[in-house]
């Protein structure tokens, strides 16, 4: 009888060991195939951009020791995920949008300790004309009128809390119907709206975005429910602007059902949607995800997005470049 480490016991321990590497990527893609984010695979989804790199890594490797069989599971798990994540790299036709251009700029603030100057340098610099901020607290509302940005963007709906939950909205046009939404977490996070009204454009109602983060099992579901409770777009209504940290990436469902009602992810649109804007954080060795996003009603024409860092902060500011269509 062969002994456990014989010769002929090899092979087959190895085949068992490439069985095991192809098993987590062939699950991670039917959970992202079929939206079955749950529990601590929330989480996990939003690292699928890596996923789908390690998955060809991995496939390479298989064919390299010709391991067949596991080289197929592996073809198909590469395939299935660089299908998903590989347009995020491509530029999409945008409509034939004939109205004024818009620059929105987004930006969560971290509790208000983000580099203030940086940010009103931002929007002086690239001449924006509308910029939603999260996170944002009466000291820095203060410091960003002291740098400036109370002439550069006169019109606000703003509603500045200490630490976390504040929202705000600034533009360089009057705004009209604004407010504020109460998400259902527990950090109380709000989110300042108005109607945009830019000239020789429709009005556009535009929202700075923070539903609950799903740090921990036990909030997946007020992250669930606040992405579920965001305006829908209204194709053949009035346009509208989602701008901020939605807390999820495009591997989430729920962030999907969104964007299906209407809308378009503008990094995704300008071929630029893997570009990190989270992470790493508090020091933890987390490679970067794209969580903040610009999402437009597809009447509007995305013409450029871009990701800025703004020190203070760990999130980085998305920069768009927008085409409104036109009155009538």
């Amino acid at each position: 009888m062969a002994k456990p480490d014989s010769p002929r016991r090899r092979p087959a321990a190895r085949t068992l060991a490439c069985w095991l590497a192809v098993a987590p990527g062939a699950a991670w893609a039917v959970v992202r195939l079929l939206g079955l984010d749950r529990g601590p695979l929330v989480q996990l989804l939003a690292f699928t951009p890596y996923a789908a790199a390690g998955s060809l890594l991995l496939l390479l490797l298989l064919l390299a020791v010709r391991r067949w069989r596991p080289a197929a599971v592996a073809a198909v798990t590469t395939v299935a995920l660089v299908a998903v994540v590989a347009p995020r790299t491509f530029e999409s036709t945008p409509p034939a949008a004939t109205g004024p251009a818009v620059r929105l700029l987004t930006a969560n603030l971290l509790a208000g300790s983000a580099d203030a100057e940086v940010l009103v340098d931002l929007v002086r610099r690239h001449s924006v004309e509308v910029l939603a901020v999260q996170e944002f607290t009466p000291a820095i509302a203060a410091e960003l009128d002291r740098l400036g940005l109370e002439q550069l963007l006169p019109y606000r709906e703003l509603h500045p809390v200490e630490g976390t939950p504040g929202s705000g909205l600034y533009a360089r046009y009057p705004i009209t119907e604004g407010g504020v939404r109460h998400n259902s977490n527990g950090w109380g996070f709000l989110q300042a709206y108005g109607t945009v009204l830019v000239p020789e454009a429709p009005p556009v109602q535009v929202e700075s975005v923070h539903p609950s983060a799903p740090y921990a099992i036990d909030q997946v579901g007020n992250w669930r429910r606040d992405l579920a409770a965001q305006p829908p777009a209204t194709p053949g209504g009035q346009l509208r602007i989602l701008a901020g940290d939605f807390n999820a990436t495009l591997d989430h469902a729920p962030l999907r059902a969104l964007l299906d009602t209407g809308y378009v992810d503008a990094a995704d649109a300008a071929g630029v949607g893997l570009t990190g804007t989270w992470g790493p954080y508090d020091g933890d060795l987390i490679p970067p995800v794209t969580i903040d996003h610009v999402l437009v009603d597809r009447r509007i024409a995305v013409r450029t997005a871009a990701v800025y860092a703004i020190p203070g902060s760990d999130h980085r500011a998305v920069l768009t470049d927008l085409r409104l269509p036109p009155t009538g």
